[in-house]
Order: C-alpha cells, then structure tokens, then sequence
C-alpha cells in the first residue's frame, strides 16, 4: 500500500508540473531544448521505473491473488503474531514491510508471491503453498 500511495503522489506531481510548465508557451524565457527547474525536477520514466524497483526489492514480502479467493495466512517468525489470516479476493493484494515472515495460501497456484522484488516460482494448482521471508 505504501509503494502504491508512493507511486499515486509521484505521479500527481509529474503531472502538474507538466500541466504548469511554462518552457513550452509562447515567448517563454527558457530557449527552445531547455529545462527550467521544475522540470527536471520531475521524474523521466526511466526513474519512476528504477524507484518502483528498487522499492520492491526493498519489501519483503507482496502477495497477490491472481486466481480464485484463497486462504492466506501471514506471521512473524519467531514472535508468531498473526498479520493476515482469512480469505483473499481475486485481484486483492497485501504487502509487509516486516521481516521474518512465514506465509501459507490454502491454494498456492491463486496467488502471486514476490519476497524482496524476486517472483517467487508458481504452486500446482489445488495444493498449498508455503513461502518463509527471511530477514534483511
């Protein structure tokens, strides 16, 4: 959620600033070919790209469900508290920032698991999956 509101506010301001540049009105004092500050202050997308993945290598743990709803069950190693444990809905994705985790979907071929931005290999259909996240 956090990568997504990241991504939200990074975008909102690439677009005012390309909405409020003025380099490309008429009689404006930057000459033809040139950036005034504002806009090189907005990302290029060859940034957004980097930062988006240098954030998901970042966080331990994204599981999404790709597939039918499954039960998906999420702890911290070692203290046991229990971070998600119930049904997930198709299209319905949670992410962790803690680490060490163990995590359990009753249908490991629903879900998609990334761990420090890696893609994690998909289930057979129809068994459980497990995944351990290990700590940083």
């Amino acid at each position: 959620m956090v990568l997504a509101l990241a991504l939200l506010v990074i975008g909102g301001l690439a677009l005012v600033n390309a909405l409020t540049s003025s380099s490309s009105e008429p009689g404006s004092a930057n000459p033809p070919g040139t950036q005034d500050a504002s806009e090189s202050a907005s990302p290029t997308p060859e940034q957004t790209r980097a930062t988006r993945t240098a954030a998901a290598a970042a966080t331990p743990l994204l599981i999404r469900v790709i597939g039918a709803p499954t039960q998906v069950f999420v702890r911290v190693s070692g203290s046991g508290e229990v971070l998600q444990q119930g049904t997930l809905n198709t299209g319905e994705a949670r992410q962790y920032e803690q680490a060490p985790l163990d995590v359990v979907a009753l249908n490991g071929a629903a879900v998609e698991v990334v761990i420090y931005g890696k893609k994690q290999p998909p289930k057979p259909s129809g068994t459980r999956g497990e995944w351990f996240v290990p700590e940083r």
